[in-house]
């Protein structure tokens, strides 16, 4: 799956991202709104990663889906 289809659907893959990354909100999943940089930014705020950490966490939870 690319990010494209994530993005596109980030509706459906909401529930999803929250069930890998439970500290982030509802309300942080909205501002998201599958825009995967948002997504590595508030990975990095909520658990202390690098962006690099991130980036690996999405691509690794990407290729599950």
């Amino acid at each position: 799956m690319n990010w494209n289809q994530v993005e596109g659907n980030w509706e459906q893959f909401k529930g999803k991202a929250q069930a890998q990354w439970g500290k982030l909100t509802g309300d942080d999943l909205d501002v998201i709104n599958g825009n995967r940089r948002q997504l590595a930014g508030k990975i990095q705020e909520a658990y202390g990663k690098t962006e690099e950490e991130a980036d690996r966490e999405i691509d690794t939870w990407l290729g599950r889906h």
